[in-house]
């Protein structure tokens, strides 16, 4: 039998990129957003964040390949553990807001599914508002992964495959029947191509220079992930050449095909028209999108009314299956996978005992526990806020959107620091000049920073200012713990020792 390890091939990285980075429901939102003037932006994030920043995590991974922390070991060298510890449970605080957004949002599927349209917003019980129902669904949906999770029933995540398999297809079928529809009406689009479609948003809310520019946040949002990728540098063929060329190619691909997608939207789907209602949320976007588009296929080949909304129902049904077994894949992953790793990969002194505890299962089941209470309250203080369903999953898709990106700032802020490590082994570099590797970074660190920032003054400008506080608050909160939760344990540590 032979011991030689197989090592992974360019074709190979590029598939595992294309997987980790390329998200269907990232084009929808995007064309809702911002329509075909959401192109630049996602090329612009493709240049100057995905590519040099993968490059980054590559180095930090190579070098901590056998660290078992993670982002907080990278932090830890670079930084020192303080900042680790806080930039790491802002990390860790990203997957919280992630589930308090998708245990509300895991429901528009459901319902898809179920009925072939997205129902969630007539759904009253008890004189609780639409809302208010799907908030104490999502509180039901978190409990019930984390009572699962924690017994160690993590093979249900294998339906994470399942549902990436079955978003490719989905991604395809978009293309193929956008396609039909485009050559059916003789090259005629939905929503018309002009210069001024591609720089100006027909979305009210993204029409002020601050709101454009906050829209950088959703783009790198969608290219965000590859932080995870650094762990495979040390099982490539010749690393050197193959993972910056992997992560080009990979760039050059993801990028067109946001691009073409976005654009392939405007075929079947006028904005104003379709987008315009308040029906239409951020929530439901895809499922929407989806069922437009059967219903115009069924216009362009000339089929009855009735045909032509059957087949916007199957493709809203089989939208909404795709997404329903992706989100519950990586529920019962991220439930436990994030929280596993931080804790156990960080200094055991500075947790309580009771929360590093390992149950029989192999989960820390007590502190998914209190991660379930935390994710529970704020889904509850978000639904019963008395917001409308639209503003609801704009509040949950801003939060994710900050909360993901502000871990960024800690990685990539701290990369100087880590190339002034001279007793590290680095088998992979690709950032050897100091003065160009500091105005690499300092550019990433600019473009992540103002994203956040507008992204954060934007609905202050509009005077929205709910959106505004929930918006920022996560990063601050959980940035706000992480310091105070360091400092006494640091303090209590010392006294022991003492």
């Amino acid at each position: 039998m032979s011991n030689v390890k197989k090592k992974i091939t360019l074709v190979g990285l590029i598939l595992m990129i294309f997987t980790e980075t390329f998200g269907f429901a990232n084009t929808t939102v995007a064309y809702d957003q911002m329509g075909y003037a959401s192109i630049i932006w996602y090329i612009l994030a493709a240049i100057l964040f995905f590519l040099p920043s993968s490059m980054m995590f590559a180095e930090y991974g190579s070098a901590l390949k056998n660290a078992k922390g993670g982002i907080y070991s990278w932090l830890k060298v670079s930084i020192g553990e303080r900042l680790a510890f806080i930039g790491t449970f802002i990390w860790l605080s990203a997957w919280i807001i992630w589930m308090v957004s998708t245990a509300s949002k895991v429901w528009i599927p459901m319902s898809s599914l179920v009925f072939g349209a997205d129902k969630t917003q007539t759904w009253r019980f008890l004189g609780l508002s639409s809302t208010e129902v799907v908030g104490i669904l999502g509180i039901a949906w978190i409990i019930f992964v984390t009572i699962l999770a924690s017994n160690g029933i993590d093979k249900i995540s294998k339906v994470a495959s399942i549902g990436g398999t079955f978003v490719m297809i989905l991604s395809g079928l978009f293309i193929v029947l956008s396609l039909v529809v485009w050559a059916a009406n003789h090259g005629v689009m939905a929503q018309p191509i002009h210069a001024s479609a591609f720089i100006k948003s027909p979305n009210p809310l993204f029409q002020s220079p601050i709101a454009l520019i906050s829209f950088v946040i959703y783009a790198i949002f969608a290219y965000g992930g590859m932080e995870t990728m650094s762990g495979v540098v040390d099982s490539l063929d010749k690393p050197e050449r193959t993972f910056p060329l992997g992560i080009s190619i990979a760039m050059v691909v993801v990028m067109i095909l946001y691009s073409l997608m976005i654009l392939l939207w405007g075929v079947s789907t006028n904005w104003h028209q379709v987008l315009g209602g308040k029906t239409v949320n951020l929530g439901n976007i895809s499922y929407v999108l989806m069922g437009n588009l059967g219903i115009q296929m069924g216009k362009a080949l000339g089929t009855s009314h009735a045909t032509a909304v059957l087949i916007g129902n199957i493709l809203t049904r089989f939208t909404g299956l795709s997404m329903f077994l992706a989100y519950c894949g990586s529920f019962f992953v991220v439930i436990y996978s994030p929280i596993k790793s931080f804790i156990l990969g960080s200094n055991p002194d500075l947790w309580p005992k009771s929360l590093t505890k390992i149950n029989d299962h192999g989960m820390p089941s007590n502190a998914m526990r209190l991660q379930a209470i935390v994710v529970c309250i704020i889904i509850f203080l978000v639904a019963f806020g008395g917001n409308a369903a639209q503003r609801f999953y704009q509040i949950l898709t801003n939060m994710a959107n900050v909360a993901t990106t502000t871990p960024y700032l800690f990685l990539v802020g701290a990369f100087p620091a880590f190339k002034k490590r001279a007793d590290l082994k680095r088998p992979f570099e690709i950032y050897k000049n100091k003065v160009l590797t500091n105005i690499i970074v300092a550019v990433v660190f600019l473009v992540i920073a103002f994203g956040i920032i507008f992204t954060c003054l934007s609905p202050i400008l509009q005077h929205d200012y709910q959106t505004a506080f929930w918006t920022i608050i996560g990063p601050i909160f959980f940035g706000g713990v992480a310091w105070i939760f360091y400092e006494v344990n640091t303090r209590r540590n010392r006294k022991q020792k003492k």
